[in-house]
């Protein structure tokens, strides 16, 4: 990892201040931010051009870290998840009551993934949780694959990129509703 653990606690100390945040994951940039915090949430979304009924992503380093967002599978579907994680599956999962709107849409799952890449988990490790993950770049445009690329799209209303490679994922993750197994979109 090429990182500096300063670098990745400058990061999630940035988060805990409500800032937004850019990093490598499995297949592309993505933007994240302290799901817990409605106006940084929002900030994200304005910069994406995305609307908050659509819901957003949470990563997390370990499957503890997505508890406080998620209701507990039955053992045969928690073993789906351990099957694809850490790894570049997101999964719908019925979202514990109380997750907020901005965070689950209009939906009453809310997608979340354990990440594989390196920089991306270790960043939830400094920040000691989940954190929102959504590709970086606006809406209707490619997604960054570069720390240029990111800069490129938001230019300095981002407050920490933090550089590295992503991952060799071809496309964003694949993500699988847990009530059925169904791919809603493959990788």
């Amino acid at each position: 990892m090429s990182q500096s653990i300063f670098t990745l606690h400058l990061a999630a100390r940035t988060l805990h201040e409500g800032g937004i945040v850019a990093y490598p994951t499995e297949a592309v940039y993505g933007l994240g931010c302290d799901p817990r915090n409605r106006e940084a949430v929002c900030r994200l979304l304005a910069l994406k051009r995305r609307p908050m009924h659509k819901g957003l992503i949470l990563i997390a380093a370990e499957y503890a870290q997505l508890l406080p967002y998620i209701r507990q599978p039955s053992p045969s579907r928690r073993l789906w998840l351990e099957q694809s994680w850490p790894g570049p599956v997101t999964w719908l999962i019925p979202a514990r009551s109380g997750v907020p709107r901005w965070l689950r849409g209009r939906h009453a799952t809310i997608a979340v993934r354990v990440t594989a890449h390196p920089l991306a988990a270790a960043l939830c490790r400094a920040f000691g949780g989940a954190i929102v993950s959504t590709s970086a770049n606006p809406a209707g445009l490619p997604p960054a694959r570069t720390p240029l690329a990111v800069r490129r799209y938001f230019g300095d209303r981002l407050d920490s990129v933090i550089h590295g490679e992503t991952g060799s994922s071809r496309n964003p993750t694949e993500i699988r509703d847990l009530a059925d197994g169904r791919v809603l979109r493959p990788s």
